[in-house]
Order: structure tokens, then C-alpha cells, then sequence
């Protein structure tokens, strides 16, 4: 996503009875009657599809025969409009206010925990570094019972959530089962204000012994673009170069956006003041405006590399396209998502807000990045993609070619490694997460001391043991072939006629689910110490132990010689 921070949104009248929405409508009606042409058109149309909204409204107040939640059914119908258009255009209705400050600034009041559902209430699952949680021993295992005397085996999490958060300085009073030791405990604690830093991590990068000799490396990983994250990355490049770093990475993977403004000044450190990173063109007021740099830059000269993935987008998109338009970087990894769209909120009344989509943005050279083409939908109503042959060539600073259409294509392309089907769904189904949080149930805190953790073969087989028991698909893709390979033999009437080698090619790729996790450790295992890591150590130390295992990121550095 990529907000602009600096619109300032109109207001906009939002009726609060049928009458004083019939007396909008009037007046709008009124306001539409001298324009001509097709303004007069599509106005007329906006206004019979308001009178006809209105009508049936009505019609259910007085003749449904059953009670109508009004507040439900007109969001629901808000959202369905809304979705019609982007997925970016949304409506935040004033409960849900506070997603827009964490969305904006990676900040909420709170004690710093996600949780997930218990029959007991609410486990704890990861706790924030600095956090309340911290501070007051609520720590990854403990059960929450109950919330300020609310029984949290009654409640979803999304409610238990919403209790734990509060203005900062506020209280919130906890009976908590510890995981540790099973004691049950009240805890009173004061809520406080919870960030997430834009640079989860950042160092010196201690190269493999393959890439011994390569200059001083400096990595700076980029989660987000919140208010004044652009300073983190500043106060990170300072320090990797006061550590004698050389060269340095920007790690975008994974990084979905955000505000446009801190992107532009992550870009300025790097450029000199004055320097265009991106132009925003739209229909609306406020919605056509260039990003140039305004800060004084940290180094214009140190060589530069960024990190990419097909999950970069939007706010990622401006950094890492600026950058090679610019010829200021050397962007590596693969083609990222391809969302060139902006937002911005605009008041709606009652204290909810509408994020639209405002503009397009194009990089330095002029590319658009947007990929899909929402405002053309194909016939039956999917979303059509920038074609090749409507892609144009564009040039960077020093003559490069270089193509809009679909994201920004890396100067060298590297692409991840992959994971088999076991462990995704393993990962994907949270199991890794739990048997992290078991774990940390289980060991004393000094039983981790730093990324360096490896767990044991006994400590392995515990896991097998625990994922045995959970359920996951843990098919391999060639059973999944196999599958379908017998399906359709059957439907063939060739299955019959051989059964013996289609059970004894059963008996060659089915595994059972210790097999499964047995057979694919070497991919597992990483995943699973990365999640027993953030238990004790947090997100810093996670990351760091993960760098050792990112064959991307090594590739990438070998290539940059």
C-alpha cells in the first residue's frame, strides 16, 4: 500500500436519518442540474443509483417481515461496492479507527502480545520487544483466562484483542495460567504505547567462508514505511558505516508498502537533495504531485544493492525503482508485485474514514508500475494484466533500458529458495509456531544464548513426534501427481487391469506424516529454530539466525563483485 501522508482530505456530508438523506439527496440533485454533456450524464446516474438505494432501504424498514440490521447490511453493501473497484479502496468504519494509526505509523496502545484461541481463553503466542507484556512477565505459553473479570473462553480472539488494547496509561487487569509452572495469576498492567521499528534488523554481514574476502557488507532489512521509519533506516546506515561498512543492502523482500513520503526519504539518503523519486497523476484535488528529496543525503557514493521479491510492492516499488532509474543501486532477486496505485484517507462521517485510490505512480524515468488493470475488467469481470506488447522501454539516468507494465524487473534476477508441500503446510498451518511456543513451555530462558541455536537430533524427534500428532497436509508433490495419475486410470479403466504397480508406485512416494517430517528436515528445521529463536531472543535475533540459511542473499552478494 502507498499513502500519502500529506493530502489533506475534504469533507464529506454523510446522512444520519432517511430524512436528512433525502434532503442530501435533494441537494444534490440541485447541484447536478447545470452541468452538460456527459458530467450531466453520469451525475444523472449516480443520483437514480442513490433514489433507487434509498427506495429499497425504505421498502425494508416498513414491509420485510423480519427486523433488519440496517448497520450491518449497509457496511456489507459498502464493501461489496468498494471491493467492486480495487482492493485498496476500503471503507474503516470509527471501530476499526485504530487500524489506521498501526497502518500508518506501526504503533497501537496496548500490552505488545498476539494471541491465539485456547479452551481455557486466549494463549499467549509472541510478546514485543519493550512491550508491557514483557515488563509485567506475560511471556509465549501463558493463558489468559480473563480480561478486566470477562470470561476469554467465552470470547473470540478478535474480542480479547480488543480488550487488551487501550490508550496508553490506561489499565487492564489479567488472570493469567503461566505456561511455565501452571500457577494461575492476576496481573494489573499499564498499557502503553506499542511500535514496531521499520528495521527489525541491521549489521554487519558475517559472509559464508565461500565469500571470504568480499569487501565489508552492511545490511539494513526494511519491514515497512511508517511514520518516521525513514529515520531508522538513517540511524542504521550511520552505524554500519561507523562499523567500517563498505557496501550496502537494502533487503525490500517481503516489504508491502506504505507511506509514500518515507520512501521518498529513504531514497534521499542515497541522492542528492533535489533528486525526483516518483510522480503521482490522478483525477481528484491533491492528487498530482512529484516526490523529490528535501533531506540532506548520508552518502551519494557508497555502492548499493536491493533486495526484491514478488511480494515487494507499492512504497518497495518506489524505493527499489527510483533507485535503478537512477543508477544508484543494484536491484537483485525477483520481479516485484506491480502495485503503482495511491491512497489517502477522506472523511465520510461519523468518524469513519474511506481509503481510496487516488493516483498512479510513475518511477524517474516515467514507468507506471501498477500491473493490474482494475478500471478494464475483462468480460467476465476478472482483472486483466498489462500485456508484453503494450510494454514500453524507458531509460535510466545513464541510458539503460528499462520496461513499465509490471512491476520492477531486477538488473539480476535470483530467485528464492523453494519449500516442499510438508513445510509449508507446516508453516502455513502454525504448527511450527505452536511447537515454538511449547518449547520455550518447556526449557529455561538460558537454554538459548544467540542466533547461533541448533537444535539436537532428540530435540528434532520431539518435533516429529508433536507433528505426528497435528493436523497438516503433509503430501509431497509427487503424491499429489500420484493422486490424479490413479484418478484418472480409473476413469480410464487402465487401474484394474495392473494394481499391483500402481501400489507399488504408492508404496515409493507416499510417506506417512513422521516420514514427511523426517524426510524434509533440512528445510524444516531452520524454520522451526527461527520460531523458538523469536520465543526467547525476538525479531533482531530471529532475522540474524535466518541470514545464515539465505542462500538468495549469498547468491546475490557473489554476484556483486
Amino acid at each position: 500500500m502507498i499513502m500519502n501522508k500529506n493530502i489533506h482530505p475534504r469533507k464529506v456530508a454523510h446522512p444520519r436519518t432517511s430524512k436528512a438523506f433525502f434532503t442530501a439527496l435533494s441537494v444534490v440533485l440541485l447541484m447536478l442540474v447545470p452541468l452538460g454533456g456527459n458530467a450531466q450524464s453520469r451525475n444523472f446516474k449516480l443520483t437514480q443509483g442513490l433514489e433507487i438505494q434509498y427506495n429499497i432501504l425504505r421498502t425494508l424498514a416498513t414491509e420485510y417481515v423480519d427486523t433488519v440490521d440496517f448497520a450491518k447490511l449497509i457496511n456489507y453493501g459498502v464493501d461489496a461496492m468498494l471491493q467492486s473497484i480495487d482492493p485498496y479502496t476500503e471503507y474503516v468504519p470509527e471501530e476499526d479507527s485504530e487500524s489506521i494509526e498501526m497502518m500508518t505509523t506501526a504503533s497501537y496502545g496496548g500490552i505488545g502480545a498476539t494471541v491465539r484461541k485456547d479452551s481455557l481463553g486466549v494463549m499467549i503466542m509472541q510478546t514485543y520487544e519493550g512491550s508491557p507484556a514483557i515488563r509485567y512477565n506475560i511471556e509465549p505459553g501463558d493463558i489468559i483466562m480473563k480480561i478486566d473479570g470477562a470470561d476469554c473462553s467465552k470470547l473470540t480472539v478478535d474480542e480479547c484483542s480488543k480488550r487488551m488494547r487501550g490508550n496508553p496509561g490506561t489499565q487492564v487487569k489479567f488472570l493469567i495460567k503461566k505456561g511455565r509452572t501452571g500457577q494461575t495469576v492476576e496481573r494489573v498492567v499499564t498499557r502503553d504505547k506499542v511500535h514496531t521499528s521499520d528495521v527489525p534488523y541491521f549489521g554487519i554481514l558475517q559472509v559464508p567462508d565461500s565469500l571470504s574476502g568480499v569487501a565489508p557488507t552492511g545490511y539494513i532489512k526494511i519491514s515497512g514505511f511508517t511514520l518516521n521509519g525513514s529515520e531508522d533506516v538513517r540511524k542504521a546506515l550511520i552505524s554500519l558505516k561507523e562499523q567500517g561498512a563498505q557496501r550496502i543492502i537494502l533487503d525490500l523482500r517481503g516489504n508491502g508498502g506504505g507511506l509514500m513520503d518515507e520512501a521518498t526519504d529513504i531514497v534521499s539518503l542515497f541522492v542528492p537533495n533535489g533528486t525526483l523519486v516518483a510522480t503521482a497523476r490522478g483525477r481528484g484535488e491533491g492528487a498530482n504531485f512529484d516526490c523529490i528529496t528535501d533531506k540532506a543525503p548520508v552518502d551519494t557514493l557508497i555502492p548499493l544493492m536491493a533486495l526484491v521479491s514478488s511480494s515487494s510492492a507499492s512504497s518497495s516499488e518506489i524505493v527499489a525503482g527510483a533507485l535503478q532509474d537512477l543508477d544508484r543501486a543494484l536491484i537483485v532477486g525477483t520481479r516485484t508485485y506491480g502495485k503503482g496505485l495511491v491512497q489517502s484517507f477522506r472523511p465520510v462521517g461519523y468518524n469513519g474514514k474511506l481509503k481510496l485510490t487516488i493516483a498512479k505512480y510513475y518511477t524517474p524515468s516515467g514507468r507506471c508500475i501498477q500491473i493490474m488493470d482494475y478500471a478494464h475488467r475483462n468480460s467476465d469481470g476478472s482483472v486483466g494484466t498489462v500485456p508484453d506488447s503494450l510494454k514500453q522501454a524507458f531509460q535510466t539516468k545513464n541510458g539503460r533500458i528499462v520496461y513499465d507494465g509490471g512491476g520492477i524487473t531486477p538488473d539480476i534476477e535470483i530467485k528464492p529458495e523453494s519449500y516442499s508441500r510438508p513445510t509449508l503446510a507446516l508453516s502455513l498451518s502454525g504448527i511450527l509456531e505452536e511447537y515454538a511456543v511449547k518449547f520455550y513451555s518447556e526449557n529455561p530462558i538460558d537454554s538459548l544464548v544467540d542466533h547461533s541455536f541448533r537444535m539436537t537430533d532428540a530435540q528434532y524427534e520431539d518435533f516429529v513426534k508433536y507433528a505426528a500428532n497435528r493436523k497438516f497436509d503433509h503430501r509431497s508433490a509427487s503424491e499429489i501427481i500420484f493422486e490424479q495419475l490413479v484418478k484418472e486410470a480409473k476413469e480410464e479403466g487402465l487401474y484394474d487391469k495392473d494394481r499391483e504397480a500402481y501400489d507399488l508406485l504408492a508404496s515409493k512416494v507416499k510417506l506417512t506424516k513422521e516420514q514427511a517430517v523426517e524426510q524434509n528436515r533440512e528445510e524444516i528445521q531452520p524454520l522451526l529454530e527461527d520460531e523458538i529463536i523469536q520465543k526467547y531472543k525476538l525479531t533482531a535475533t530471529r532475522i540474524r539466525h535466518m541470514l545464515d540459511y539465505d542462500t538468495q542473499l549469498w547468491k546475490a552478494l557473489s554476484s556483486w563483485r
